[in-house]
């Protein structure tokens, strides 16, 4: 179970949420979402420090911590209209891949049992295993179609001589039952990995992976409309997996792996919002985030607003709204536009 605060530096909450401790279930029971931090990277096969993103996505916010982040787009205010909590970190134990990976699908299993949706603040993209198992030993396994955005498929078989590492999470995933490789969507893959072997495999399992030209030549736009239909056929809700190498390393240089080519922070951020507002989400992480690497605090600035505006979105779900990012803030005939609303579409 969590530690009552951060592994490491202060004991701080996100964006000053109240906290909660998952061994004392009567705190969150009626949370609509719990945050909890999973400091490890003991999965990297290149630069490590991503155990340090948890605390910097929390700490990095330049509004006083007074309870309220109203969204411009969106007109609501996650932290004011949902119930959210932190329950802090979870404790990693260092050299002990296996142990860690128990540790955090025990607590994401909790969160997601309560009936709230876990968000995962990592860490390396190993987490993403126990994430969505934790999630699925609730929801069904196979019953959650994931959207996962990153530069790099993570579908690798082993990596020096090991079953577990970043770069195979959603290959164990697929193997163990918990995710379908039908409704697997792969977002802003780019570079030089993996090769032909592990595309073959792809290809075995109908995974959906759109390439970053692909996106350039169709639109983001068009490629989210598309993979939303797919993670919604024949599945009951959505876990919603951001790796911030997804990313222009331009723009999220704090990454332990970063690729040229990626998607702006404006596009992923817009990504994000439409996902969480139009989806059934039942969890979320946000990976890869590693502080040694970034300048003026960059990506943990990204990877804190990823999450915002994921709460923002479920916040405008749960009253009703509809996607529509040309709806303007204010429109010079002195008055503001109210939000478009139909009838809510789920939780």
């Amino acid at each position: 179970m969590p530690r009552y605060g951060s592994m490491f530096g202060p004991d701080i909450t996100f964006l000053g949420v109240e906290r909660c401790t998952l061994d004392e279930p009567e705190i969150y029971r009626d949370a609509d979402v719990v945050i909890i931090g999973a400091p490890f990277d003991g999965g990297v096969s290149h630069r490590p420090g991503t155990r340090f993103g948890p605390q910097a996505m929390r700490a990095t916010d330049y509004n006083a911590h007074d309870g309220s982040r109203p969204s411009l787009a969106m007109r609501v205010d996650a932290l004011a209209d949902l119930r959210v909590l932190d329950a802090g970190d979870v404790e990693m134990f260092a050299g002990d891949i296996e142990g860690s990976i128990q540790a955090i699908e025990d607590a994401v299993a909790a969160i997601a049992a309560s009936g709230a949706i876990p968000v995962v603040l990592g860490g390396d993209h190993t987490i993403a295993l126990p994430d969505v198992t934790g999630v699925a030993r609730t929801h069904g396994f196979g019953r959650v179609s994931i959207i996962h955005f990153d530069a790099h498929a993570d579908t690798g078989d082993t990596e020096f001589g090991h079953l577990h590492g970043h770069g195979q999470p959603m290959r164990r995933l697929i193997e163990s039952g918990a995710a379908r490789g039908d409704r697997f969507l792969q977002i802003g893959l780019r570079g030089y990995w993996p090769g032909p072997e592990t595309l073959d495999w792809m290809a075995d399992q109908h995974m959906r992976s759109y390439e970053m030209s692909e996106i350039t030549v169709r639109g983001l736009d068009a490629c989210l409309e598309e993979a939303m239909a797919l993670a919604l056929d024949d599945c009951d809700a959505v876990f919603l997996s951001v790796d911030v190498d997804v990313v222009d390393p331009g723009m999220a240089p704090g990454t332990g792996t970063p690729e040229p080519g990626g998607l702006t922070s404006r596009q992923l951020l817009d990504a994000v919002r439409r996902l969480s507002l139009e989806l059934p989400l039942a969890g979320m992480d946000v990976v890869e985030v590693s502080p040694p690497y970034d300048h003026a605090d960059i990506t943990a600035y990204l990877g804190n607003r990823i999450v915002l505006e994921a709460l923002s979105g479920l916040a405008a779900r749960r009253r009703g709204d509809t996607w529509n990012p040309s709806r303007p803030l204010l429109d010079g005939r002195g008055t503001r536009p109210t939000p478009a609303r139909q009838t809510p579409t789920g939780p």
